[in-house]
């Protein structure tokens, strides 16, 4: 068998990062791991190429090569993936779907040979038997969550590595908790399946040898989710390991807020090198933390709990929510007045949306207030269902957080009140020399921000503030600089379609 793995492209969002590739060269922040790892599950003997359109253009020829194309896909890449099938079936080629995508609405996809879904440790084994034995069906779908032991390392052979900021590792899948608009326990459970620890290390040294030297995303749904493994076998493993390859890696992850409780645990992923950690803040408003049942995150100072994280020298990135019932109109000032005091600069603020199969999704379909399928984008200005509160009022609400918390001053006031609270322990990319990479974005961002953009004399002042104040964190100070003019070209984007 010829197989073309094809990984849809990604519209400009928030989270693309699009406008920040250009000041280190870079085509994509993360790579396919679904596929990769996919691949690595074929049989040895078949031929595989990998084509991810986020880095390379997609052609004819490379589709006709194949005897299938395989398509794995999340929901915000649907378009692309609808595309890609339709290329397809033009040219004749068979397609074969999975991924999250695909898992939650298979139905709503036309020109789809056959549908892998769910996990493939339990799916993809009988669609390749059956292919093998020329009876293939056109579903393949399985509720089991599957030990995650044997899944084999990615098949990084495939990739060009250098196209990317980032590599990507998966340690575990699931999360303790039900967060009522989630779909992760949907597609994975609320117990979390867990690599071995010589699984995971084994990970870690597959991309050492093939000369990675950057920053690695762990992509759990909660990275820790099962505390005590971690503390008692994954983390002292990774601190063994990093310090005999002389910390080759900045890690990052997501978390729930309650890290901040676990000393213990933060230091530990601290010598890990773990620098930065994504967190579902969502929402400072009580009520509608109880509504969603975000009960991880109810009854505690949220900002306390972020300023702790960035004590122990973590950067913050945390995900914002608009349009709960419970919302009130005071909530677009709240927020941003939250995301400044909190200084976590990458900011990310959406409004809310019912993924199918969430108790959400559920709720709503109860009340008779869902519209349509979700986007998968959650700032592109649409919402799935009918919110209580006025549209008009809260796509202006929306417009307000957006257009306050990236502009120019806010943005880097926000970022001095993350260094203030800064205090890196990590052994790389946090302080010390920059690497080759960083001084090219460095020269960059003088062009762009500080003789290009509107604005610039705000740049020159933050670098000079940080120059003298915080010399130790200008690469960070530069990165986060660097991220706010990618914030600012889509914010612009956005708020030119709203009005």
């Amino acid at each position: 068998m010829k197989i073309l793995l094809v990984y849809p492209s990604y519209p400009d969002t928030f989270w693309s990062f699009k406008h920040a590739m250009r000041f280190i060269s870079k085509k994509a922040a993360f790579p396919p791991l679904g596929l990769l790892t996919v691949a690595s599950m074929l049989p040895n003997g078949w031929q595989k190429k990998l084509v991810d359109i986020n880095t390379a253009h997609l052609w004819d020829k490379e589709i006709k090569w194949a005897d299938y194309v395989f398509i794995s896909a999340m929901v915000v890449q649907q378009q692309s993936a609808i595309q890609v099938i339709k290329r397809c079936n033009k040219l004749g080629t068979k397609v074969v779907c999975g991924g999250p995508l695909f898992t939650a609405d298979h139905q709503e996809f036309d020109g789809v040979d056959h549908f892998v879904l769910g996990e493939a440790e339990v799916t993809l084994p009988a669609f390749l038997t059956d292919l093998a034995n020329g009876r293939a069906k056109h579903i393949y779908t399985s509720d089991e969550r599957p030990v995650i032991t044997s899944t084999p390392i990615p098949e990084w052979d495939l990739l060009d590595t250098k196209k990317y900021v980032s590599m990507s590792l998966q340690y575990s899948r699931g999360c303790p908790f039900d967060c009522e608009f989630c779909d992760i326990t949907v597609l994975n459970g609320r117990v979390p399946r867990t690599k071995s620890t010589e699984q995971f290390v084994a990970e870690l040294e597959a991309l050492y040898v093939r000369g990675w030297r950057k920053d690695v995303f762990i992509v759990d749904d909660n990275f820790i989710g099962n505390k005590n493994k971690l503390k008692k076998e994954i983390l002292p493993a990774i601190i063994e390991w990093t310090k005999k390859h002389n910390h080759p890696f900045a890690l990052f992850t997501e978390t729930s807020i309650n890290l901040a409780d676990d000393e213990e645990l933060m230091q530990l992923m601290s010598q890990a090198n773990f620098t930065t950690v994504f967190i579902g803040i969502e929402t400072p408003n009580e009520e509608s933390l109880v509504e969603c049942n975000k009960f991880q995150n109810k009854k505690r100072d949220l900002v306390a709990s972020v300023k702790k994280l960035q004590n122990y020298g973590f950067q913050v990135h945390g995900g914002f929510i608009v349009g709960f019932d419970m919302d009130p109109k005071s909530i677009f000032d709240t927020q941003i007045d939250f995301i400044q005091k909190s200084g976590i600069v990458t900011a990310m603020v959406g409004l809310l949306n019912a993924p199918t199969g969430t108790r959400l999704h559920k709720r709503l379909k109860k009340e008779n207030r869902l519209l349509d399928r979700i986007s998968g984008d959650n700032t592109d200005l649409s919402m799935n269902f009918m919110p209580k509160m006025d549209m008009a009022d809260l796509l202006t609400g929306y417009r307000k957080i957006i257009q306050t918390i990236y502009k120019m001053q806010n943005y880097y006031e926000r970022i001095k009140t993350f260094l203030r609270e800064y205090k890196p322990k990590q052994k790389r990319f946090s302080i010390g020399m920059p690497n080759l990479y960083e001084v090219k974005a460095f020269f960059k961002s003088l062009w762009h921000m500080g003789l290009k953009e509107k604005g610039r004399f705000q740049y020159w002042k933050f670098l000079g503030w940080t120059i003298l104040k915080n010399p130790r964190t200008l690469s960070v100070a530069i990165t986060l600089a660097i991220y706010g003019f990618h914030f600012r070209k889509v914010v612009d984007n956005y708020t030119q379609i709203m009005f």
